[in-house]
């Protein structure tokens, strides 16, 4: 115990607790598995840290140095200074929760108007003020479909990626929710219905389909799938990118009951991955079944305009059998970054960014799929991503490009059995017409073999 400054001091509190050395505080680990000292180095100076960090860090390639087509649905989005100026404030640069004892007026409006905005562009009655990301959004929209009609059988497209079936399957584990897979069509890249009707039994308490969906497709058999779940009596839960929704209808116009996303795109950087920012809006039928925290608008003794948090269903507020989640630090500094960010946009501007995006996937999927060995694997149409067949192994083909630096697609080989050799590339505002033309034209150099 170096960290112990003084012997006399040591020696005391070793007398208080009536033990004669520091050893006797590990005599309940059996002595043949006590390791006698760790190989650790001594210590660094401050500056000698950084040093080790700068040196550490040229071993990777920031996306100022790179350009990347890769798809999934992260992509790097522009974020304007304003939005960076705002959420650098020191009255919000936390992402801790507080209650509301602990929670500023200025921090509460925020958090309204984020939900009102949210509300509006996915077409529901109602918003919380933020979930921790896309994929656990995911999770919690089951668990909540499960409350509503307390079935327990909830249904996913198979084209949906690793880390939410592997974050939902531990989400509904614990309820014994069984998930069923529905596949998708192999020529349009959208959910089956002739599949999804042969899923269906008198367990389901709701369905998931993302729109676009994973392969960046629009889903254009909404209104039918909602048929089929209001027919069936279980939930119809939409996943959105928030950017598509300048151009898309919005879930609530075709029927969605519950619409959850990652927000990142809104006013967030990519940062190395993290951290999200979990969208979940739903109809106000199923408000007290919704995870999370409300904030509303009131009055205060004096008559004044207050915000408060209306509804917080938390395992920290309530008896846990009762709480709907037990969510803790939610992601407010992420939500204050996209009420920033769509308050700067704007309702015309989203729209315009939304055709932007749009035009890209458009405009880079027509030149790719100009290249000789190299064509469209869906024949439906898509928002800003899209699977691309490749005539060459997409691993080799990626290594070839990163040392151009351009990062390509998302391998699709090991996903799905009739996606080898495919890859998601994904576009966004960000990537202009020499972009594109230089890739294409490394492509063709590259598959030149």
């Amino acid at each position: 115990m170096k960290f112990i400054p003084n012997s006399t001091i040591k020696n005391e509190m070793l007398d208080e607790i009536k033990i004669k050395n520091i050893d006797e505080l590990f005599s309940d680990i059996p002595k043949e598995i006590r390791i006698k000292e760790l190989n650790i180095s001594d210590g660094l100076s401050q500056q000698e840290t950084e040093k080790k960090l700068a040196e550490i860090s040229k071993k990777n390639k920031s996306f100022n140095e790179l350009t990347s087509f890769i798809g999934g649905g992260i992509k790097s989005h522009y974020v304007p200074a304003a939005v960076k100026s705002i959420i650098s404030r020191s009255e919000f640069y936390t992402a801790y929760t507080p209650y509301q004892s602990e929670a500023s007026q200025g921090f509460l409006q925020s958090m309204f108007e984020y939900q009102s905005m949210i509300a509006e562009i996915t077409g529901m009655d109602i918003a919380n003020c933020s979930l921790y990301d896309g994929v656990t959004a995911l999770g919690e929209a089951a668990l909540m479909c499960s409350r509503i009609n307390r079935k327990k059988t909830f249904l996913i497209p198979s084209y949906l990626s690793f880390d939410k079936k592997s974050v939902l399957k531990n989400y509904t584990k614990g309820p014994e929710i069984k998930i069923k897979e529905i596949s998708f069509n192999k020529d349009s890249g959208k959910i089956d219905l002739n599949d999804l009707k042969q899923k269906i039994d008198d367990d389901i308490c709701g369905i998931y389909i993302e729109n676009p969906n994973y392969f960046g497709i629009f889903e254009d058999q909404v209104k039918k799938i909602n048929e089929i779940a209001k027919d069936k009596n279980f939930v119809f839960v939409v996943g959105v990118d928030p950017i598509s929704l300048g151009i898309l209808k919005s879930p609530g116009e075709y029927g969605a009951d519950i619409v959850i996303g990652e927000g990142r795109a809104l006013g967030n950087n990519i940062d190395f991955g993290g951290s999200g920012l979990g969208i979940f809006a739903c109809k106000k039928e199923f408000l007290r079944q919704m995870p999370g925290r409300i904030i509303g608008l009131t009055k205060d003794s004096d008559g004044n305009r207050a915000f408060c948090m209306s509804l917080q269903t938390r395992e920290q507020h309530i008896r846990r059998a009762r709480a709907t989640s037990n969510i803790c630090t939610n992601e407010g500094l992420n939500a204050l970054s996209a009420v920033s960010y769509l308050s700067w946009l704007g309702g015309y501007g989203l729209e315009k960014l939304s055709e932007k995006n749009f035009e890209n996937g458009q405009e880079l999927a027509k030149k790719i799929g100009s290249i000789k060995g190299f064509s469209l694997r869906f024949n439906s149409q898509h928002f800003n991503e899209f699977v691309i067949k490749c005539p060459i192994n997409p691993r080799k083909l990626n290594i070839k490009l990163l040392k151009e630096n351009i990062q390509i697609g998302l391998d699709l080989t090991n996903m799905h059995p009739t996606l080898k050799n495919c890859i998601l590339i994904g576009t966004t505002e960000l990537h202009a017409k020499e972009d594109f033309e230089r890739f294409v034209d490394l492509l063709k150099e590259a598959s030149n073999v």
